[in-house]
This record gives C-alpha cells, sequence and structure tokens, in this order.
C-alpha cells in the first residue's frame, strides 16, 4: 500500500485502484468535499507526476480520455483547486509524494495499461439522485429525467415556459461552463429538437445560466458529470465530415421510435398552456423577446405539454 496523507485529502493505492479522499479542512472546495471518494481503476490511468514548488509540491493524476464522465462533462474546465484528481503536498511529504507517483507509474508499466482513449467509462460518476440550487434555478436528476424548476429570479421567458423535464432518451448531450466570478457560466441540455438553438443562456428555457456563487454553481458539474454517465459514450457516436461529433449533425443520429399519440391533457394543463403561451406572447409584443426567441420559446412550452 503507498499513501499520502495531506489537509488537502488523501490518496491510497493498493496496486490496482487509486481511491482519492478529500480533506475535510475548510481549504478543500466544496465541489470536491461534495463529489466525494473517488476510486480510479488503474486501467483508466495515463499517468500521474510530481510537481515541486518553492513552497510545496502537488500530485497530478492525468486519466485516458473517455475513462472519467467527469472530465467529459466538464471538458477540463473545472478550476484547479477543485480538480480531484490533484493533491497539493507539503514540503515535508515531498518524498512520500514521490514515491507514491513512481508506484502507481510501475504498475501502469507492468499491467501495460495503454494510453489510448476508452471504449467505455471506466468511473461511475456520482450517484443518483442528484439535485442542486443554482443561481437560475434547481435541477434535478434522478437517473432517468432531469427537471428544471426555474428561481424567482430568472428571466421571465424561463417563468413563463414553467418546468422543464427531459427524458434521458431525449438528450444529446450537457453543455458546462463554470462560474468564474467573473464571467457568467451556463449549463445547457442539448436535445434533438434543440441541438442547433441559438438562445443565449439567460433565456434558453433549457440552459441554466450560472451567475451568481461560483462555489455553489459548481456543484451542477454533479449533475452535468450523472447525466453524461448515463448517455451513449463518445467513441459511440457516428463519425461525421471533419471529424465533427455527430450530435451536431442530426441527420447522423439513430432515428428515434415513434411515439405513440399523446393522451390529451387534464384540463387544468390546459390552462395553464394557455396563460404561459399569453405570456409569450405579451413578451412578445412588447419586444423583450425577438421573432426567432419567440418561436423557439413557444415551441419549448408545447413539447412541454
Amino acid at each position: 500500500m503507498a499513501e499520502i496523507i495531506q489537509r488537502d485529502g488523501t490518496w491510497a493505492f493498493d496496486g490496482s485502484t487509486v481511491r482519492i479522499t478529500p480533506g475535510l479542512h475548510r481549504s478543500v472546495p466544496l465541489f470536491r468535499q461534495t463529489y466525494g471518494e473517488v476510486a480510479v481503476p488503474l486501467e483508466a490511468i495515463a499517468g500521474v507526476v510530481f510537481e515541486p514548488e518553492r513552497k510545496r509540491g502537488r500530485l497530478r493524476m492525468r486519466l485516458r480520455e473517455g475513462a472519467d464522465p467527469l472530465l467529459q462533462a466538464t471538458g477540463g474546465r473545472l478550476p484547479d483547486p477543485a480538480d480531484p484528481y490533484r493533491l497539493l503536498v507539503d514540503l515535508d511529504r515531498v518524498g512520500v509524494a514521490e514515491y507514491v507517483a513512481e508506484e502507481i507509474r510501475q504498475a501502469l508499466l507492468l499491467d501495460q495499461i495503454p494510453k489510448e482513449p476508452t471504449k467505455a467509462y471506466l468511473l461511475p460518476g456520482p450517484p443518483v439522485p442528484v439535485s442542486v440550487r443554482s443561481s437560475d434555478g434547481t435541477v434535478s436528476f434522478d437517473g432517468t429525467q432531469v427537471r428544471i424548476d426555474w428561481s424567482d429570479t430568472s428571466d421571465r421567458v424561463k417563468r413563463a415556459t414553467g418546468p422543464r423535464i427531459v427524458t434521458i432518451g431525449d438528450l444529446v448531450e450537457v453543455e458546462w461552463l463554470p462560474n468564474s466570478g467573473y464571467e457568467d457560466g451556463f449549463m445547457r441540455f442539448v436535445t434533438r429538437e434543440t441541438v442547433f438553438s441559438k438562445l443565449p443562456p439567460e433565456k434558453d428555457p433549457y440552459a441554466l445560466d450560472l451567475w451568481g456563487s461560483a462555489r455553489r454553481d459548481l456543484l451542477t458539474a454533479l449533475v452535468a458529470t450523472a447525466v453524461t454517465a448515463r448517455l451513449p459514450h463518445p467513441s459511440t457516436r457516428t463519425a461525421v465530415e471533419e471529424g465533427e461529433p455527430a450530435a451536431r449533425h442530426p441527420r447522423h443520429l439513430t432515428p428515434r421510435p415513434r411515439r405513440a399519440p399523446a393522451v390529451p391533457p387534464p384540463a387544468d394543463h390546459h390552462d395553464v398552456l394557455l396563460r404561459r403561451l399569453r405570456e409569450l406572447g405579451e413578451l412578445h409584443r412588447d419586444g423583450v423577446l425577438t421573432d426567432e426567441e419567440f418561436a423557439m420559446t413557444k415551441a419549448a412550452v408545447l413539447r412541454g405539454f
């Protein structure tokens, strides 16, 4: 067993798995503490290095492309302190850190772990159900569908459309950009119908505009990761011209099965639908919504019913 315990967290390697546990100190970011312990199988690791610095050092683990839904969902945009695959090391523990890194490297060499992209996720992502309250609303995922409930401060367009519910089968991907504290972020659920949507996040009824507490909004990556882990692996997507992902080219997606005729909604649902359509019409007449925004938002409301 190779192990290093620091205020920032603990890495323990038993020859087949690196168990990463976040520290409990207040300096450890809320995201890492909430994400919790991560068990990284050896076959998911591409490499590990120890980076010495003047006052301290850090262990960094690099995973194989496609192995982790967290890295897939966040696209390498997690702030450095929130990265679970990084460990700050005090100067008096440098020797231990180098030993742990060397033990992992030797195991990778002995087991001949390839560095090529994986064909499936080797880490599970966060458990479900998972729910996060952000600056724009609350987003929840139960393993089969995503639900967004808007906050009182959300744009009028979003509140007019009502809660969003999207099933996992209708999703193509999740786009996520963190709130940096200087620039807003967003989390957008891209469906087959909205894949070419041009609505800005603050008006898109399938997107959360992340503009509040960067520390809290970062937790939306939990939902993005849980959803990504249950979508088809990137390696299964059909390649298209110039190597662009199939998600951007709906004509290359597997045809969806035809749905059974919809059951007529109850009378109260019909009243809600009419009220929301009236609200959207007023926003359009007042110039709050452009013609394109009105058409796309109206379509989103109708799909929701």
